[in-house]
């Protein structure tokens, strides 16, 4: 395992994506070209910029839309081989309605058709849309994201170049996207490392690592001080690894600050379900159960980037989830930071007890405006909602409303879920505060619903979102910009959110 988490490709820097005018001729201009398809009226195509070029060319889009029976519908792309000119390859790609989303597909399939050209030079954005722009330069570098413990094979794309009207002014909205792709790209190699090197020690190190380079004040507290600070929940769920449990604190104040969030994210760097062991089929993937604090380590590191106004404390409970003889029992009781009991009837539901200690810390020790945490918490919201949505739950409904728009604009997929009070007797205990799951005997499941009301007894009083994203986290395959393994799934949620 390396000492540090490198980017293995280069089309997420920032010099790598580049606004142009859309002045001279395209072709020569780079290896390949994609002009924009909106679709069909009137029975005929509409193509966008570069069109008159490709005729000129003696190049026939239209024949070749036909031959393929293009729609034009978003993501779909019809490829003519050319190699004349300076030019190897005119992409035509479907983008649909022309909106965000719609230009993220058309992107993402645009980079992954031109992985094999040295450049790309791309007029799908028409006009000098600031979201359009954003949404294009994010998708074309997630989409091309590979991740090997021997080092990914870059695709030969090293350059891509967006045709616009005004460069000058779109180049903020440029140096934003790098900065939101370099980040969702960060958290998907945290979240990729094998756990064979990805102790709680090395993710410490890496947000460490992370966090002073971009500025940030960074705590660590290993297990001796958890222990003295009364971090239990932390303690009881890394009490079985032979690898100790960590607690990272980054905090970002920029001047003239007048609100202050704080965002929690779940960092076991391996679940194996400790003695309440999980199935074979289940535990492969879990060196991703720490995607929640990737995707906060990431976050805070680009925040001065961004120029956030906003003050932003991130909180990451690191542990390991193992079997030994050393590990917390099903039916022990958990003392969390703060005093509240815990009994434990389940050490595979083992990411709401770490949370818990965040959450209490937070609100006893910070006065946050708000918090919110993320973590592959629950495979019933996976079965709920699928792998694409996120369940979003919250103590208040203007967070609830700015997450879910900043999740829109973003790219991502939150769906609002409720905390039932009528379930919550379900969390009583008889011998603690409460205990980690709900009641087995209650005809009810609701797996996820369960998980937040007991994230919601530690928030203080604070206004809290929780995101469970156990679905949204992983991918299966590539699909638009999201590629296969992990997502860096809220990511771009939390910055979108933080910049507005």
């Amino acid at each position: 395992m390396p000492s540090r988490v490198l980017l293995a490709d280069p089309l997420g820097a920032s010099s790598m994506i580049a606004v142009a005018a859309a002045r001279g001729p395209l072709a020569g201009s780079a290896a390949t070209l994609a002009v924009a398809v909106a679709g069909r009226s009137g029975g005929a195509y509409r193509l966008g910029r570069g069109a008159a070029e490709l005729r000129a060319l003696g190049i026939d889009a239209v024949a070749a839309l036909k031959a393929e029976k293009a729609t034009g519908r978003a993501g779909e792309v019809t490829v003519i081989p050319v190699r004349r000119d300076g030019l190897d390859l005119v992409l035509l790609a479907g983008i649909g309605d022309g909106s965000p989303a719609a230009l993220r597909k058309a992107a993402a399939a645009v980079a992954r058709r031109a992985k094999d050209s040295k450049s790309l030079a791309t007029t799908i954005v028409d006009g000098d849309d600031e979201p359009a722009v954003r949404a294009v330069a994010e998708a074309l570098a997630l989409a091309t994201y590979r991740y090997s413990v021997n080092g990914a094979k870059p695709p030969a794309l090293k350059r891509a170049k967006l045709v616009v009207d005004d460069p000058g002014g779109l180049r903020p909205a440029l140096a934003r996207a790098a900065a939101v792709t370099l980040a969702v790209r960060r958290a998907r190699d945290l979240a990729n490392a094998p756990s064979l090197g990805k102790s709680p020690q090395w993710l410490a190190e890496q947000a460490r690592e992370l966090g002073e380079a971009a500025g940030l004040t960074v705590a660590v507290r290993d297990a001796a001080q958890l222990a003295a600070e009364g971090f239990g929940g932390v303690l009881a769920v890394g009490a079985g690894s032979s690898r100790p449990p960590y607690f990272v604190e980054l905090a970002y104040q920029p001047a003239g600050a007048d609100r202050h969030v704080v965002l929690v994210g779940k960092g076991i760097t391996f679940d194996s379900g400790g003695l309440s062991l999980k199935r074979t089929d289940a535990i492969a993937g879990m060196k991703t159960d720490m995607a929640g604090a990737g995707a906060v380590i990431a976050t805070m590191a680009a925040l001065p980037a961004l120029e956030i106004g906003v003050a932003v404390t991130g909180l990451v409970p690191l542990a390991e989830n193992m079997p030994s003889g050393s590990a917390t029992r099903p039916g022990d009781v958990v003392r969390h930071y703060g005093g509240r009991t815990d009994e434990v009837l389940n050490t595979d539901a083992e990411g709401r007890v770490v949370l818990a200690d965040a959450l209490a810390y937070a609100a006893a020790n910070l006065a946050p405006d708000a918090i919110v945490d993320i973590a592959t918490l629950t495979g019933a919201a996976r079965i709920g909602l699928g792998s694409r949505h996120g369940a979003l739950y919250s103590t208040s409904d203007g967070l609830r409303d700015e997450l879910l728009a900043a999740a829109g604009s973003a790219g991502e997929r939150l769906w609002a879920m409720p905390l039932v009070d009528d379930y919550r007797d379900g969390l009583d205990s008889s011998i603690a505060d409460l205990r980690n799951t709900g009641d087995p005997e209650r005809e009810y499941s609701g797996g996820s619903i369960m998980a937040a009301l007991f994230l919601r007894e530690f928030a203080g009083g604070v206004p809290w979102a929780h995101l469970d994203v156990a679905g949204p986290a992983r991918a299966e395959a590539d699909e638009d910009e999201v590629t296969k393994g992990a997502t860096g799934f809220g990511v771009r949620t939390f910055l979108r959110w933080l910049e507005s």
